[in-house]
């Protein structure tokens, strides 16, 4: 699947079971449901998830938290768009 696959399958409502939780998260986060993303990872604690957990607390702009979380998933703070660390998540957990 690419990007533009999955970017597509947020508009068309379609999600995979399959996913692992964070793929899921960002999922629901492609669709601005930033509640159900964050209850996918809120108790995970496997890097791709702190990773994505990150994301979501700068969506928010929990910026304190985000910094927390980047750590956590050994990651530095994205200095980017939303848009933009969200392809980059998704480029880089689709594989």
């Amino acid at each position: 699947m690419t990007v533009d696959e999955f970017r597509n399958s947020t508009i068309e409502r379609f999600e995979s079971r399959n996913w692992p939780a964070h793929l899921r998260s960002l999922w629901y986060a492609g669709q601005g449901d930033w509640q159900s993303a964050h209850d996918l990872i809120d108790h995970l604690e496997d890097v791709k998830s702190c990773h994505v957990h990150a994301y979501l607390h700068r969506m928010e702009g929990d910026q304190w938290n985000a910094k927390y979380w980047y750590n956590r998933a050994n990651q530095p703070v994205f200095k980017g768009s939303h848009d933009q660390e969200w392809v980059q998540l998704v480029k880089l957990y689709l594989d």
